[in-house]
């Protein structure tokens, strides 16, 4: 069972960074597909970002161009870099952890068994 720790949430203005890390009790080896989602009051969980084990990338239409997922496995974390933040990104950010999931479910949330606890983006307007 892979834990996973999200840092990185806070309040910014539209427009504002953030970028958010997720750190893993274990080494997040090229057999791993990792993933950023999010949470708003009264929506489904949507994903946002994710990474296969071949190093591809899918993103969510919302989020292209301004945001970016990346790993850094010698330091077992996964990042997502959040630019040009509109409140509408407002969520409880989470990331996710599993193996062997195909490409093109890989912004599919129950593809994933490993979760994070979370951690809240704010963006007012």
């Amino acid at each position: 069972q892979v834990q996973l720790a999200e840092s990185g949430g806070g309040s910014v203005q539209s427009g504002g960074s953030l970028t958010l890390s997720c750190v893993t009790s274990t080494y997040t080896s090229s057999s791993d597909c990792m993933g950023w989602f999010r949470q708003a009051p009264g929506n489904e969980r949507e994903g946002v970002a994710a990474i296969d084990s071949d190093g591809s990338i899918s993103y969510a239409d919302s989020v292209k161009g301004r945001f970016t997922i990346s790993q850094d496995n010698a330091k077992n974390t996964l990042y997502l870099q959040m630019n040009s933040l509109k409140p509408e990104d407002t969520a409880m950010y989470y990331c996710a952890a599993d193996v062997g999931i195909p490409f093109r479910w890989l912004l599919l949330q129950k593809e994933y068994d490993n979760w994070g606890q979370g951690t809240q983006v704010t963006v007012s307007s």
